[in-house]
């Protein structure tokens, strides 16, 4: 069984800087790619970042330049670098691992880090 656990989250200023981190457990391969969602109060759970086996990041317009996603493949490690916090970035994030095997895909998802983004 495939565990990811997040930490990192809190409660900080705007202007101020977070790194969420997410280790996994219970898998004996790479991930094709981990990453990072959210969901705010009343809507929908988005992409922030997603970072591939290989290293290729992609995120969410509004994070450019912003943050950081990075990973340890050998770890199945990946974090989440967040600078120049904005209350919009308030969400809970949840960490995403999803692994390819013989053609099968298996879509993983961590419980979950609160970030608040407040004066």
């Amino acid at each position: 069984q495939v565990y990811l656990t997040e930490s990192g989250g809190g409660l900080v200023q705007p202007g101020e800087s977070l790194r969420l981190s997410c280790v996994s457990t219970g898998s004996r391969h790479r991930f094709n790619s981990m990453g990072w969602y959210r969901q705010a109060p009343g809507k929908d759970r988005e992409l922030v970042a997603l970072i591939s086996d290989g290293g290729t990041p992609n995120y969410e317009d509004s994070v450019l330049g912003r943050f950081t996603v990075s990973r340890d493949p050998v770890r199945n490690t990946v974090y989440l670098q967040m600078n120049s916090l904005k209350p919009e970035d308030t969400a809970v994030y949840y960490c995403n691992a999803i692994l390819r095997i013989g053609g099968r895909e298996g879509n993983y998802w961590g419980q979950g880090t609160q970030v608040t983004v407040s004066s």
